[in-house]
């Protein structure tokens, strides 16, 4: 069954001195200041669009190796992935990097980074962000 998630975003003002507030309309976890200055120098405890594409690159990339890595035979104990997204002001989001730390017992390093290449391009949101260029450093503790 398919399922839609839904957010929601209200700007007010221009794009150098307005301000946004993201609301995450499905689970009602809260909502997160957005702005210019945000986006493209500190984040100055505000959001931005690439943070929130990290947090979702990051999470559907934990998970679709989980399964991966489960499905073979070798259930992780632990994943640790970091998703950096960068963006350049005037040109956009430029690439994004996987950071991903595997506690699997069981199974070797060159088993894993096949298992966690194997995840970057063919998780859900990597799909959805081909456009983009993704590399990856993957590692067992």
């Amino acid at each position: 069954m398919a399922t839609t998630r839904t957010a929601h975003t209200e700007w007010e003002g221009n794009l150098l001195d307005g301000k946004g507030l993201v609301t995450f309309d499905s689970s009602g976890i809260g909502e997160y200041p957005v702005s210019w200055p945000a986006r493209a120098e500190a984040a100055n405890g505000k959001t931005s669009p690439e943070e929130l594409i990290a947090a979702a690159h990051s999470a559907c990339f934990s998970m679709a190796l989980s399964h991966g890595l489960t499905g073979a035979g070798n259930p992780p104990a632990k994943l640790e992935t970091k998703a950096d997204v960068t963006f350049q002001p005037g040109t956009g989001i430029t690439g994004i990097h996987l950071t991903v730390v595997g506690t699997v017992p069981g199974l070797d390093e060159a088993g894993f980074v096949k298992a966690a290449e194997d995840a970057k391009a063919n998780c859900p949101v990597s799909k959805a962000l081909a456009g983009t260029e993704i590399t990856l450093s993957a590692s067992l503790a």
